[in-house]
């Protein structure tokens, strides 16, 4: 559901209003992918479910050609959207399922949300010097220096509260790295935004733009946190 939700508003961002019936099969075929990615055990099947995917987007841009100029765009726009928010978000769910898996969710979104209120908190007091202007112009060097901060404090709220098996070490560096890869999965939105010229993905949170605004920063981070568990950690 979030995955649809998500990927309706990137589709009304970024594709035409005559592809409306392409992002919505694209919407469905992100949630049939992601089901496959999730709950089943065979790489056979997961790997059918993202080919499957890419290869009914290609032939329902070629039965509905239109603007022949523009396919090739509108094409590239919905298997991006495919792959930046259904395959990355599917992760949420196999990260469920590792070892400590429970533990490593809620560490995810402690290191979210801690480095977004100490980066927003930094940024709208000390704030002086722009991070990435053409991308993101009220984004700080100081504001992202506080959500490196608050990832760093995230992760040890974490260490001395439920997930006592992560050591020192673990600490500091998801909580450096992830914080970084949390400020530049922002940026990506910010990015994709600019470039279709809109402010907010959306206005389902209202106040708060789309759901997509609010889930930028976890989606460039679950990949890293479950390479992280089942490899390292």
């Amino acid at each position: 559901m979030i995955s649809a939700l998500a990927l309706h508003e990137f589709y009304a961002m970024a594709l035409p209003k005559r592809r409306r019936p392409e992002a919505s099969i694209a919407t469905a075929l992100g949630v049939v992918m992601v089901v496959g990615l999730v709950f089943s055990e065979s790489p056979t099947v997961k790997l059918a479910a993202l080919s499957g995917t890419i290869i009914i987007l290609l032939l329902l841009f070629l039965a509905r050609v239109q603007e022949m100029s523009e396919v090739a765009r509108d094409l590239s726009v919905a298997i991006l959207g495919i792959v930046y928010i259904p395959l990355l978000l599917s992760y949420a769910g196999i990260l469920r399922d590792a070892p400590h898996g429970r533990e490593w969710i809620f560490l995810v979104l402690l290191i979210v949300m801690s480095s977004d209120t100490l980066a927003y908190f930094v940024g709208l007091n000390w704030g002086r010097h722009r991070l990435y202007y053409v991308v993101s112009p009220n984004k700080s060097i100081e504001g992202a220096l506080g959500g490196l901060l608050g990832a760093c404090l995230g992760a040890l709220i974490a260490r001395l509260s439920f997930f006592p098996e992560l050591d020192g070490y673990d600490v500091l560096f998801l909580g450096l790295v992830m914080g970084g890869v949390s400020q530049l999965g922002d940026l990506v939105e910010s990015l994709f935004k600019r470039s279709f010229g809109v402010k907010d993905s959306g206005s389902i949170i209202p106040g708060h733009g789309g759901l997509l605004d609010r889930l930028d920063s976890l989606i460039l981070i679950l990949p890293l946190a479950f390479y992280y568990a089942v490899w390292i950690f």
